[in-house]
């Protein structure tokens, strides 16, 4: 699970306010907030939810741009339609267990980057690896670029153990931790070694098998289930027709089949391009359309008065008011509208100078990017519960929810001693 942040308090110029006079006091409690310099000392990783929050603010902190990660609710395929395209991999949470080995590849296809899972707890961070890089032209930011480059004639454990040493990636990825999940790791990691000198032939009890993330790709015509576990990828067959990911719902489906009703705790992310680049891209065009058909207007010299009624649209609360040049707020660029790029029906158009037709395409035009607009705001929002619901949960509370928990006790001895006394 993922781990939160201290307590907070105003600090100084330079001082951060992680490291405030709480952690300090209680440095050896296991309820106070992890430190900064804790978690950096710390080896292990730490376990993280299946929260689509917690994954984007982790690309976005490794420098991945472009991506979005969401919850898949259903594997029916009228649900699958409704994730954006292109959907670039699925994560998938499930209990593990070992599959045959034969259903391996003998040694990883040379175009496929995967690394193995070689540290606790890491799979979060080796499935979104597993699955970024082997999207072509995404841009992994500046670190990544270089790991990605670092460790490209790497086989799977070296890569693995890459990524354990990778303090870039470690940091973000333990920005979750609290104080009791490092330690609940650390005396795992101890069980675990102490369990494997006592017997070097230990029989595997499913009920002991953890939650574990594996990531399916599209990688070179073909579908790979990229388990950090196992040795090599798995070649799940080549992509038909159908799109990929309702090939790999059946595979899903059959492996959560395997579970009794009991142990269905499932969870399916997938990773898909980001919305709102599409929505910006199309105000792009959209200002673009409605600026040229403008200027062809005046060119004409056609009815200016009406085409400048036109051109507000505001309405009391001015959200109809047009855009017709880069806007901060809705991350337009003027880079975007001077590369998008007209449709031919908007093309045709201005070359007919139809005047009484252009003027009604404005009014369309009009109307879409109030529609457009909305979209955008709502991503926007989107993004921001992101920030919100992530920060929410490195801000360790553990010293917080002790302290309430010692005043319920206080009160409940109190209702008790009260009702003694009210009896004697």
């Amino acid at each position: 699970m993922a781990t939160r942040p201290k307590r907070r308090r105003l600090a100084k110029s330079g001082e951060s306010s992680s490291e405030g006079p709480i952690s300090r006091v209680y440095a050896q409690d296991p309820s106070a907030p992890a430190t900064n310099e804790e978690r950096s000392r710390w080896k292990g990783f730490c376990e993280i939810e299946s929260e689509p929050a917690f994954f984007n603010v982790m690309l976005r902190d490794f420098g991945v741009e472009g991506v979005r990660v969401q919850e898949v609710v259903s594997l029916d395929s009228d649900m699958l339609a409704y994730l954006p395209r292109p959907v670039y991999g699925l994560i998938f949470l499930f209990k593990w267990r070992e599959e045959d080995p034969d259903k391996q590849e003998p040694s990883c296809p040379e175009g496929i980057w995967f690394a193995n899972q070689t540290v606790n707890n890491a799979c979060a961070s080796v499935a979104l690896l597993n699955i970024v890089n082997n999207v072509p032209g995404l841009k992994l930011g500046e670190h990544l670029e270089q790991f990605k480059e670092f460790t490209a004639d790497f086989t799977p454990a070296l890569r693995g153990d890459a990524i354990g040493n990778f303090e870039f990636v470690k940091t973000i990825h333990n920005s979750f931790a609290r104080k009791m999940d490092m330690l609940n790791a650390d005396l795992q990691l101890k069980n675990d070694a102490s369990a494997r000198k006592k017997s070097k032939a230990k029989e595997s009890n499913e009920d002991d098998a953890g939650f574990h993330f594996i990531a399916f790709v599209p990688v070179q015509d073909k579908v790979w289930k990229l388990d950090g576990l196992e040795r090599q990828p798995q070649n799940l067959g080549p992509i038909g027709n159908e799109d990929w990911v309702l090939q790999v719902a059946p595979e899903i489906e059959t492996r959560m089949a395997q579970y009794e009703d009991g142990q269905i705790e499932f969870a399916i992310l997938s990773l898909v391009k980001e919305p709102l680049i599409k929505l910006v891209d199309a105000l792009a065009e959209n200002v673009k359309s409605i600026a040229s058909i403008r200027q062809r207007l005046h060119q004409m010299e056609s009815d200016r008065a009406g085409l400048q009624s036109n051109s507000t649209g505001a309405n009391e609360s001015g959200e109809q008011s047009l855009i017709l040049g880069p806007c901060e707020k809705y991350r337009l660029s003027q880079e975007a509208i001077d590369h998008a790029v007209l449709s031919p029906e908007h093309e045709e158009l201005l070359k007919s100078g139809d005047g009484v037709a252009m003027s009604a395409i404005v009014l369309d035009l009009t109307t879409a990017q109030a529609s457009i607009r909305a979209s955008i705001r709502d991503e926007i929002k989107a993004i921001q519960a992101d920030d919100d619901r992530a920060a929410s949960r490195r801000n360790d509370k553990g010293l917080l929810a002790k302290g309430l928990l010692q005043v319920v006790e206080r009160m409940g001895r109190l209702r008790i001693f009260m009702e003694s006394a009210c009896c004697s």
